[in-house]
């Protein structure tokens, strides 16, 4: 394979092509994406010809059902998209009078409202010109979105699984670790025991997170350790601020956040269980895209205490 010359893509790719890209993979033939781009069929089958001469490879073949992105395509794809998505952020960042920085940022529920409060107090009396825009999710889509360029760095407990990259390395910087409170209602018996084993609470009613929470899969370990079948929830809920409601409600017992039980839970209508053994501690990390500097994550990470050669790959 001859070696890549970033200069000759350069000087022959315009973000017009980019936009092209993306329609032929919207569009999913020649003529969609011409009606999507207001160009002749002749037009953009010349315009991809171009691209592919670019980039030195075939991006996309013609199939029965119409064009079909190459592995070269999509990695070409996801590249252009999150390219578009960075320009067009600069372009909001430009815009602004005065000039501010657009810091993005992504978050589970329990993260956003029980850690970033005070990351995010002390990263605006550090740096007044930072506007953040704060994105809470599950982990999978906020992968995805910082993959695709829509965000510049998670706060996040570790994904299960990691979308492939598209040759843009995840770097992780573990921050610290959560720890998380099993709750009952004030009145349940669970609340009010000195100890609960988990064979006794597999039996009560649960509120739980979502399969894809890393507290919902710490929790089925500990089921599994303890040789007790996990149970099926009464309810499922993303947010754990949601589920200490449901649980005051009287609706079952849940595992929440510790940091969502900042006051004592009697004061919020639940009790805390103690219950043997605990549940597990889960690595919370600063997560972003390592493959280019991006001085937005440098603000970011200043504020969290992160020094310059603490970056590490993803495993």
């Amino acid at each position: 394979m001859p070696d890549f010359d970033p200069q000759r893509l350069l000087s022959r790719l315009r973000f017009k092509h980019l936009q092209l890209l993306l329609a032929l993979h919207e569009g999913g033939s020649l003529r969609a994406a011409a009606g999507l781009m207001h160009l002749t069929q002749p037009a953009l089958s010349k315009a991809l010809g171009e691209i592919e001469a670019a980039f030195g490879a075939p991006l996309f073949i013609r199939t029965a059902r119409g064009l079909e992105p190459t592995p070269q395509g999509e990695t070409a794809i996801r590249g252009a998209a999150m390219l578009l998505n960075e320009l067009a952020h600069l372009g909001q960042e430009t815009a602004q009078q005065p000039a501010v920085t657009q810091l993005r940022i992504g978050a589970p529920p329990f993260v956003a409202q029980g850690y970033l409060p005070e990351v995010l107090s002390r990263l605006i009396a550090e740096h007044p010109h930072v506007r953040v825009q704060l994105q809470e999710e599950r982990v999978p889509l906020l992968v995805e979105c910082l993959l695709a360029g829509q965000l510049d760095a998670l706060i996040t407990s570790y994904p299960t699984e990691l979308p492939e990259a598209a040759g843009q390395p995840l770097r992780y910087e573990k921050l610290f670790d959560a720890a998380f409170t099993v709750i009952a209602p004030a009145d349940h018996p669970a609340g009010h025991a000195r100890t609960c084993d988990w064979e006794y609470l597999a039996r009560q009613r649960w509120v739980l997170p979502t399969r894809s929470s890393m507290l919902r899969r710490m929790m089925e370990e500990v089921f599994r350790r303890e040789s007790v079948m996990s149970p099926t929830p009464v309810i499922e809920s993303t947010s754990p601020f949601t589920n200490l409601q449901l649980v005051k409600a009287g609706l079952g017992i849940s595992a929440v956040p510790s940091a969502s039980l900042l006051v004592a839970p009697a004061s919020l209508g639940v009790r805390e269980v103690r219950a043997v053994p605990g549940i597990s501690t889960g690595p919370v990390a600063l997560i972003y895209r390592g493959a280019v500097a991006n001085p937005r994550v440098a603000l970011l990470r200043s504020t969290l205490g992160l020094a310059a050669s603490g970056e590490t790959p993803a495993p």
